[in-house]
């Protein structure tokens, strides 16, 4: 059974679910969320656009340690997508895959994605770009934390 995706008036999504359940683009957003955080994304953050914008419902942003792990998320993403049903036309466009993969963008309508290598998420700082749109709250699934230190461990010093 298809359902829809609820977005914006008059734009309508299908994608695979139990019968009689349908997706807000707030959920869609979780959900890209998620598989982004299944490729081991960092620092991720969504955007509600709802109130700042009239492109988009909500950012998808996440960080990626390279250019390989940047397009490696991006295709989790989008590969999560599909193994959910989402029609191949909800990735409208994506941005990124060809050149170095410092920044991948995927565009799916009401929900949009960007992928960044660090240094390249600290120049564009689409956060503090769009600092009025509220942030929502997500718990990774998968925790990580700081890497170790590689520093030996401090020992007391002897008395003489």
């Amino acid at each position: 059974m298809l359902a829809r995706v609820e977005q914006r008036p008059g734009r309508q999504t299908q994608e695979k679910v139990t019968e009689g359940q349908t997706l807000t683009s707030r959920q869609l957003a979780k959900r890209v969320v998620q598989f982004a955080d299944d490729q081991k994304a960092q620092d991720i953050v969504t955007l509600d656009m709802r109130r700042v914008v009239n492109f988009c419902d909500y950012f998808v942003i996440a960080t990626g340690a390279s250019d390989r792990q940047v397009k490696a998320i991006a295709e989790g993403i989008n590969e999560g997508l599909n193994k959910l049903a989402v029609r191949a036309h909800l990735v409208r466009n994506a941005e990124g895959f060809v050149s170095q993969g410092a920044w991948v963008l995927l565009d799916m309508g009401d929900v949009v994605a960007h992928v960044f290598e660090p240094d390249t998420r600290e120049f564009y700082s689409l956060e503090h770009l769009w600092q009025d749109a509220p942030r929502v709250e997500y718990k990774p699934r998968h925790r990580r934390g700081r890497p170790r230190s590689r520093k030996k461990a401090r020992l007391p010093a002897r008395q003489a």
